[in-house]
């Protein structure tokens, strides 16, 4: 490999790892993160079930619980950019499966870029569309 392709790997690499780590990050105390973006108070979430083809829009409370199916969604938080930057919403989801609480998906889910996190379930699709 050449320098030049090192140092792209490198530096893909790299973005990797700042993604992984800021999609699993912690919501921020108060409510408002340093970045600018400003907290609410409902997320909006498009629940599916791709074996009944049954879907709905849970409008969860930050702090409260909602049961989808066999899913239970907590909203850590929920932000939305100030409206003078590019519109976009971010949720911190815990997001557990059955009776026994282990959570099969927790972290960032951003509704401009849902692929970014996203819960990989084989029955339910569940990503955000905005904050309130």
């Amino acid at each position: 490999m050449t320098a030049r392709r090192l140092l792209l790997l490198a530096g893909l690499l790299l973005a990797g790892l700042w993604v992984c780590s800021s999609a699993s990050a912690q919501p921020v105390p108060g409510g408002t993160a340093s970045s600018g973006w400003v907290a609410r108070a409902i997320t909006e979430i498009p629940a599916l079930d791709k074996v009944y083809a049954r879907s709905t829009t849970l409008n969860l409370r930050v702090g409260e619980a909602a049961k989808f199916g066999t899913l239970t969604i907590v909203a850590g938080a929920c932000q939305v950019r100030p409206p003078d930057q590019a519109a976009d919403a971010t949720a911190f989801l815990t997001i557990t499966d059955g009776a026994d609480g282990t959570p099969v998906f927790r972290g960032w889910m951003f509704a401009t870029n849902p692929a970014l996190a996203m819960l990989e379930h084989p029955i339910y699709d569940i990503r955000v569309t905005g904050c309130r």
